[in-house]
Order: C-alpha cells, then structure tokens, then sequence
C-alpha cells in the first residue's frame, strides 16, 4: 500500500496517478478524512493523558501537604476522564482501521512509462522474439494434442478432485520436471538463490503482498487453520522478509523460488474447460528481487532479460508488451508480458508477467532497510521464468509434427536423457 505521507503530503501525485487510471478520488478523500479524524482523536487521547498525568502529581502534593479539599476536588475533575479516554482511545483504533483497510485498495503509482489504455486490448509492442514457425500443415491446438498422445488425463483428473485439475503423464510429466530443473539452474548460474517456499501462508502475510479483497476469489482457503494455498511463490518469498529491517549489504536480496501454484481460474466454456491453459494447479519457477529503491528499475530490467533470455533459449516464438493503464493491477508500478504465439490457437497468449511493485508490497509487510536518517521502504520486483503448464502448451503447438509428435527443445533434451521427441503414452 502506499506510505500514508504520500496522503498527507502528496496526495496530487494520488490523484493523478488515478487519472490516468480512469478512477474517481472519492477513496483518496476518504483515507485523507479518515487520517485527520484519527490523528485528531488521538492529540485528544494525549492530551487527556497528560491532563491525567497532571492531576495525579497535583494529589499527591495535596496530600502530602494533608489538604484533603484538594483532593477532593481534583479527583472529581478527573473522574470521568478514564472513561473519556476509553472512548476516544476505541473511537480512534476504528479510524485507523478503517483507514487502512481503505488505503489497502488504492492502487500503486504507476512509472510514468505504463501506456494509457482502458484494457488489454491498449497494451503497447515492446519487443518480437523468435520466428513465428509455418508448420506447412494445419496445426492442432494443444487439447487434441495430449488427448491423441495420452499426456493428460482430465477425466480421472476430475474423477478425483474437479474439473481443470488433471493427472500429467508420460513424456509430458517428464517434459514438466525438465522446465523445473532447467528454470531453477538458469537463474542459480545468474546468482539466484534457489527456495522452496512454504505452499500456505496466513492472512496477514497474504494482506502484505496483495490486495486479498480483490484476489480472494481466485484462491483456496482452508479451514479451520484460516490459511490460503499460495497463488505463486512469489507471495510466500516476498513475505519472507516481514517486519525485517535488513542491512543494506544484503540488497539486492535474488531468490528462485519453484512451487505448485493453486487458483480457482475462470475462463469461457468450451476450450478453456480443456487442455491445461488454464487449471486449478499448475507449477512455476519464479524470480524475486527485494532492492534498494535507486536500483529498483535497473533490476526490472534485469528481470525482462532473465525472461526473455530463457525463452529464448527454448527457441519459442512470442513477443513482450507494455501493460497499460486499464490491465494493470493493484500492486505493480510497471509490468511487462511475454506473451506465446499458439499456432494451434491462432493467438498470442500471456505466459509470463514481470513487475516492479516498488515500495507498495513493502510498506504492507513493513520490510525496511536500514539507513543512518532511519528505516526506509525497500522495493520488491518478480517475474515468472517459466509457468509450467504454459510452457508445455507453446512447446506442443510450436514444435509439433503432422503425426502429433513434439520436438523437445534442445536445452531441456539433458533433462530427459538426450531424447528428441515427446512419444505417446498409448
């Protein structure tokens, strides 16, 4: 969330930044008020305090004096001055509450470089990779891929837990281990620490990274533990530094996490409801950097080349864009897509996000690095390397062959023992 001096002091730069976003002011107004409202209780708390504080030096010279009367007066100036401090003490948490459970849903300051656009369609060309492959014969789009090739088994999948989840199998199931492996080592090699993060996380940590009010619905709770599956490793290994206040020769802080990932994705009947584009639980290898605020954008960047430099790797066709205004979320200042032509598909299609969300993650989970005027916000940036199940998807359409085979991408061929091609499980 942002800083609340950025209200106190700033709050043009708020307004603004809505604007461009196409949203009103009216949430901004309301933490304003609801700060001064606060702020204003809690002088009245103080200064009742102090005024307590006072009368009980004033009883006891009184009495140590022996004037009774004093006391007697005092005491009855004073008498209802707890119950007055209660109140406004309770009047002044509800202020602040509400005011932060508010200043929780303002989004983020965007870069001034983000697009203005009213929804993805606005999103801006950053960079083309790749050839766009002509297969010479009409492609198959992934889901009749891995039905022909038994790869993926949805009925049984369905069968035993829901609809979109699935059992992996085979070459493909293989296939899915090597990305792991590979995504994991490549960023090892540029310095990245590789993390198993926890796969729950509790409320408060999950309310630091991201707006739960509007991501809730896309997430599994579970009861009675009040935990949530986490939606990427980034959530659990951006929280892990809560209420830290780190040193400044630990930044930058590169970690590699690589996890299951749990969301309740909804997309249009029909080819949504097949396939694994789009599924309850998928894997992912992810980049995370906690930095110092100068080099902050600097190591955006660094993320982009980490992407684009594996994807390449695979030898994939797909493009980079610019989110605008009207897709991006709460948290992130800036973001890029990488986005994979499907020729099965006939359409690019989102297979990783790379953000700087600055110091708005930060000031949620009270992360600081320390400076010699005091502790200061650090920021935090992520970036997928490579979701699994997405992967495999433009894999599959990129690289297959008339009769339904799949050419494995020469990188990932040690991962599976030199072998070629994805063979059928029947």
């Amino acid at each position: 969330m942002l800083d609340i001096s950025m209200f106190r002091e700033h709050s043009e730069v708020i307004r603004a930044d809505h604007d461009r976003r196409g949203l009103s002011h009216e949430a901004i107004d309301e933490v304003i008020r609801l700060d001064e409202e606060w702020r204003k209780a809690r002088y009245e708390v103080d200064q009742l305090r102090k005024a307590r504080n006072d009368a009980a030096r004033g009883i006891a010279g009184a009495k140590k004096a022996g004037d009774s009367e004093a006391v007697d007066k005092i005491l009855a100036e004073v008498a209802d001055i707890g119950s007055r401090i209660d109140e406004l003490s309770e009047l002044s948490d509800d202020y602040l509450a509400k005011r932060d459970v508010l200043r929780m849903s303002i989004p983020n300051i965007l870069h001034d470089a983000v697009p203005i656009g009213e929804d993805d369609q606005k999103n801006t060309l950053h960079s083309m990779h790749g050839e766009k492959i002509e297969l010479g014969f009409e492609p198959k789009n992934h889901n009749d891929l891995i039905e022909m090739n038994g790869w993926v088994d949805q009925a049984r999948g369905a069968k035993v837990t829901g609809s979109r989840f699935y059992f992996l199998q085979g070459d493909l199931a293989r296939l899915d281990m090597a990305l792991q492996q590979y995504g994991a080592d490549f960023l090892m090699q540029r310095g990245y620490t590789l993390v198993q993060p926890p796969l729950m996380m509790n409320r408060e940590a999950y309310e630091g990274v991201t707006d739960l009010a509007d991501f809730e619905t896309v997430m599994y709770g579970i009861e009675p533990d009040k935990y949530y599956l986490i939606a990427t490793s980034e959530h659990p290994l951006t929280a892990m530094r809560m209420d830290e206040v780190i040193e400044p020769s630990e930044l930058p802080i590169k970690l590699v996490g690589v996890s299951p990932c749990f969301r309740r994705e909804v997309g249009a009947h029909g080819l949504s409801d097949r396939g694994i584009w789009r599924v309850h639980q998928f894997t992912k290898v992810e980049q995370i950097i906690i930095s110092h605020p100068d080099d902050s954008w600097e190591h955006h960047e660094d993320l982009l080349t980490n992407a684009v430099d594996m994807w390449d790797s695979l030898g994939l066709h797909y493009r980079v864009v610019n989110i605008c205004t009207g897709d991006m979320g709460t948290v992130a200042a800036r973001k890029y897509d990488l986005e994979a032509w499907l020729p099965g598909a006939g359409q690019y299609k989102e297979v990783v996000s790379c953000s700087n969300c600055t110091d708005y993650q930060a000031n949620r989970l009270r992360m600081r690095y320390r400076t010699s005027e005091g502790n200061e916000a650090v920021h935090t940036l992520n970036s997928t390397a490579i979701a699994t199940s997405r992967a495999l998807v433009a894999i599959m359409e990129q690289n297959q062959t008339e009769d339904g085979r799949v050419s494995i991408p020469e990188v990932l061929r040690p991962y599976v023992g030199g072998q070629e091609f994805l063979e059928p499980l029947h």
